[in-house]
């Protein structure tokens, strides 16, 4: 599990994946992530401490993600992070988080922005479809409009190569995520522990009519494979 890269494109950044309690939710379908977890706190920040010493703050930007919302961390993973930021000299920190846990973001950003650190919130959405998104994916957001979304989150993640979607639907998704948000990450679904397989069909439409369009697109990431960033792994 390779657990520290550096993002060299578009929006430039170092990027840790550490672990904690792990995902409270974990009912999506699609999503087995919740997988890397342990309830041993201190096993989790001798992790995430070792993890976090690679950090160089070569851009002055870090995004940590996790199995879960960045609340899911251990205290001390946390100081440990405002501990980093301020020896690297890293002002902005990209953070994820469920939309069930959207309650703690105001403390978060307060505790980090008395530290001089800025920061951001990704949400994963996968899809702006309310009906899909809760009735297909289980997300367990309810029927949440972006807006509402838009109120805790700046960027937001989308996942699109599964059955039912089509080539309109998707890329009404991607311009609803950048008329409310300031970023959009894509992620192309790909084969799991899970039920829920990649459709082919669906892919083929994505890298015929969306892929061409929005690949250059300074404001979206597209993740081809789940370790683009180049964290992750089996």
């Amino acid at each position: 599990m390779k657990r520290y890269s550096i993002i060299r494109e578009k929006n430039k950044r170092e990027i840790v994946l550490l672990r904690g309690s792990g995902c409270k939710w974990r009912k999506c379908r699609f999503c087995d992530y919740h997988l890397d977890f342990s309830k041993d706190e201190e096993e989790n920040f001798s992790l995430n401490r070792e993890i976090l010493q690679q950090v160089t703050g070569c851009f002055g930007v870090l995004e940590t993600i996790n199995s879960g919302s960045f609340c899911d961390l251990d205290q001390k993973t946390i100081r440990e992070i405002i501990k980093t930021c301020k020896k690297t000299r890293i002002d902005q920190l990209h953070i994820e988080t469920h939309w069930n846990d959207r309650d703690t973001l105001f403390f978060v950003r307060e505790r980090f922005l008395k530290a001089g650190i800025h920061v951001i919130v990704k949400m994963g959405v996968e899809t702006f479809d309310a009906s899909y998104r809760e009735n297909v994916l289980n997300k367990g957001m309810g029927d949440v409009s972006p807006a509402e979304i838009a109120q805790f989150a700046d960027e937001v993640c989308l996942l699109f190569g599964l059955e039912g979607q089509t080539a309109v639907s998707m890329e009404r998704d991607v311009e609803t995520g950048l008329r409310f948000f300031d970023r959009v990450c894509i992620n192309l679904m790909t084969e799991n522990s899970t039920p829920v397989k990649p459709d082919q069909k669906v892919l083929e439409l994505f890298f015929r009519k969306i892929y061409p369009k929005y690949k250059e697109e300074e404001r979206i990431d597209i993740l081809l494979e789940n370790t683009d960033f180049g964290v992750g792994g089996v």
